[in-house]
């Protein structure tokens, strides 16, 4: 069985990383490279970036930054934000990322996850889901949907899907732990990777997600200290989970 997956989360706008609550009130916390490379460098298992204003904007995530990332980081990473099609997604992983992520564009279409993974590979398709009260929103939180997120957790899976990125709004940049419940019900009802994401705070937490779901995003916990993720490792190995 895979070892749980350690995945710090960066949320991009304007090529800065940032970071709310709940996804508000976003603040800056440093330039996304360098926080990148340095998750990199402090072994992390794989990357996310998310390009959380491209879509409100109304235009492609930024491939140059993209390239960008590349250069400078050693593992595997995510890229997610405006990608509306497969040509979107091919220019990203052109550029050098490994996986894509469609959230607000698949919702709306949801023949994307589809076309994607049939052009691309499951193992390159990611389906991220917002959920606020287990129902799904869109555009970064922005627009309630009204579709349950392990019915649509369950779709993306049919459709091909290679993984699954659940965000809990309710929970996000909390630090009171993941929502397990909501968690698990995904998890559940899908046999593809889930990855748990929002109100990561202690170890424990981390620990608790690791009992439900396959890999643990991990954002306000470390961009104010990127050297935690070398100690939170040890920390959960202390805990009796086994990671890399």
């Amino acid at each position: 069985m895979p070892l749980p997956r350690l995945i710090p989360c960066l949320d991009v706008a304007g090529g800065r990383v940032v970071k709310g609550v709940k996804f508000q009130g976003l603040r800056d916390v440093g330039d996304a490279v360098e926080l990148g490379g340095a998750y990199s460098d402090g072994g992390a298992d794989e990357l996310v970036f998310l390009d959380v204003k491209a879509t409100l904007d109304e235009r492609g995530t930024l491939v140059q930054l993209v390239r960008h990332i590349a250069e400078r980081i050693a593992i595997p990473f995510t890229v997610g934000g405006g990608v509306r099609s497969v040509d979107d997604a091919q220019a990203l992983l052109a550029a050098g990322d490994d996986k894509v992520t469609v959230n607000s564009a698949a919702l709306a279409r949801p023949e994307l996850v589809t076309e994607l993974s049939e052009r691309l590979g499951s193992q390159a398709v990611v389906v991220a889901i917002d959920a606020e009260g287990g129902v799904v929103r869109s555009r970064a939180g922005t627009t309630e949907t009204g579709l349950d997120a392990v019915a649509w957790a369950r779709e993306a899976e049919q459709r091909g899907v290679g993984e699954i990125l659940l965000t809990s709004i309710d929970a996000d940049g909390t630090r009171d732990g993941y929502d397990l419940e909501l968690t698990a019900a995904v998890a559940d009802a899908v046999d593809v990777p889930v990855i748990a994401s929002g109100g990561a705070g202690t170890a424990e937490h981390v620990r608790d997600a690791f009992d439900v779901a396959q890999a643990a995003l991990l954002a306000s916990i470390l961009h104010e200290n990127p050297a935690r993720l070398v100690s939170l490792r040890a920390e959960l190995r202390e805990l009796g989970v086994a990671v890399r």
